[in-house]
């Protein structure tokens, strides 16, 4: 494909994406098997998970309240009613040979997800700072099992401890114009269901996975292309570059008279290359009917307000908050909301502080570098919320420095964490406490040593204003605050001129 047209010159992108996400509950949807990753392969099943003659699947209430969940979060409709459905194909790990689902009556319908306004290479454009993408339908339905195929190279090996487990498909429209809109939509879905504590968003798990209905069209047409969907893609990046390869291999058959089969395809990570399993099936093809074991659910409006109050803040809310009521760029939002757990620790400090600049400094610097240096979690950082805003009180206060604070008096409190800022600052004689008369006894002795400079100063050279400043900090042996010390420093030099 490497001598061909690229797709963009001619032809317009169409995404649609599907991901599904694990949900984080104890059990699985519809038995008391654990929910649990990583353990020996065929050891969470039951008569229910294999769907044996005579037992009966039970709802997993929690799987309906993160549904929910997920649905208030991006204003979609929650169905007050719904019924259930088998969807019925064979596979290897789908022992019953059908999965219960949601057909006719998904649990949210609609909504919208934000993203940034991008071009092809990530920049913001114009000004235009977010683009909805539609929704679809978010509808609740059971895991399948896991196939194994390069353990053994003559066989397929099937571990059904995930078939039974709860997730929902978060499905959009087919708003999604390039590969970079396609990444940054599954960046916000992965923040979302993490805030939410729906699921852990971990896709090299399979905790979060996605499939991409792909299609082209002709620049300035509006009719849709033939699309081709590539399957269980695990991760961002595989997205991206399938999305790209699908289109680049629709654009050269398109322009060769060729016509584009609507087709199931798979994603070769080493190659770059999509690969077809089957022609896409319909929804009769599935002849989904009524799950005849499972009541109807309604969701009530009480059960509705009750989970839409114990849910957190949400990214956007927040970084809307942080760019307008307090002031912040973009970019210490976009940081400080990456995850739920430092934007939660950012926001119990400002509960402690209204230096909300300096806080965000803080949390998305020295903070975040030890944590990062040392390959931990935000939950892993010694030092609470209360204490990193005395901190900073001690330095709006010019009781100590910034680099004092983040050299030495830091490091002290997080080897010390229940220590208070001010305690640990006067046990180390690190506070800032030379008077007026030591720093302008300083800065005299200094202009007695150096008549030039002080000449030069007074000529124009403002810069030599260091130099008395070294000065100061030198005979104050780092007490002076540095703001007072300037502010005098300047006085003097300028109280003849």
């Amino acid at each position: 494909m490497s001598g061909a047209k690229h797709w963009s010159e001619e032809w317009d992108l169409v995404v649609g994406l599907e991901v599904h996400a694990q949900l984080m509950t104890e059990s699985k949807a519809y038995s008391s098997d654990a929910n649990a990753y990583g353990d020996h392969p065929n050891t969470n099943i039951s008569a229910i998970t294999l769907g044996l003659p005579g037992t009966l699947p039970v709802m997993n209430r929690k799987s309906i309240e993160l549904a929910v969940r997920m649905g208030l979060a991006c204003g979609s409709r929650i169905a007050p009613w719904m019924h259930f459905a088998r969807k019925n194909y064979f596979y290897p790990d789908l022992p019953k040979g059908y999965q219960i689902t949601q057909d006719t009556t998904p649990i949210c319908a609609g909504g919208t997800i934000m993203i940034p306004v991008t071009s092809n290479a990530g920049e913001a454009v114009g000004d235009r700072t977010e683009k909805p993408i539609r929704l679809v339908r978010i509808h609740l339905e059971e895991d399948a099992g896991k196939s194994i195929h390069d353990v053994d190279p003559f066989n397929t090996l099937v571990d059904l401890n995930r078939a039974g487990v709860p997730l929902i498909e978060i499905v959009s429209e087919p708003d999604i114009r390039s590969s970079q809109e396609a990444y940054d939509y599954l960046v916000e879905v992965r923040r979302m269901v993490r805030y939410l504590d729906i699921c852990d968003g971990n896709m090299e798990e399979g905790s979060l996975r996605c499939d991409a209905n792909i299609s082209v069209k002709r620049k300035g047409t509006e009719k849709l292309g033939m699309r081709c969907e590539v399957k269980n893609l695990n991760s961002f990046k595989n997205v991206q570059r399938a999305i790209e390869h699908e289109a680049q291999r629709q654009s050269e058959i398109l322009a060769a008279g060729g016509v584009i089969e609507q087709q199931t395809r798979t994603f070769d990570a080493v190659k770059g290359t999509t690969a077809a399993l089957r022609s896409k099936e319909q929804a009769h093809d599935y002849r989904y009917f009524p799950e005849p074991d499972l009541q109807p659910v309604t969701v009530s409006e009480t059960a509705r307000e009750r989970i839409r109050a114990a849910m957190p803040p949400l990214p956007r809310e927040l970084r809307t908050k942080y760019t307008g009521t307090l002031g912040l760029s973009a970019y210490d939002a976009n940081v400080l909301t990456d995850d739920k757990a430092t934007a939660l620790y950012y926001e119990a400090v400002i509960a402690k502080t209204g230096n909300h600049k300096a806080a965000a400094n803080w949390v998305t610097g020295e903070v975040r570098s030890w944590i990062n240096e040392r390959g931990l979690e935000m939950a892993d950082f010694p030092v609470s919320a209360e204490k990193l805003a005395g901190l900073i009180a001690l330095i709006d206060s010019g009781a100590i420095s910034h680099s004092g604070a983040s050299q030495k008096l830091l490091p002290l409190m997080v080897a010390q964490p229940d220590s208070d800022a001010a305690a640990l600052a006067k046990q180390h004689d690190l506070l800032q406490d030379a008077g007026e008369d030591v720093i302008a006894r300083a800065v005299k002795d200094a202009m007695t040593r150096y008549p030039e400079k002080v000449a030069a100063y007074r000529s124009g050279n403002k810069s030599l204003l260091g130099l008395f400043m070294g000065e100061v900090m030198k005979a104050s042996k780092g007490k002076a605050d540095p703001r007072k010390a300037n502010e005098l420093v300047k006085q003097l030099l300028e109280q003849d001129n």
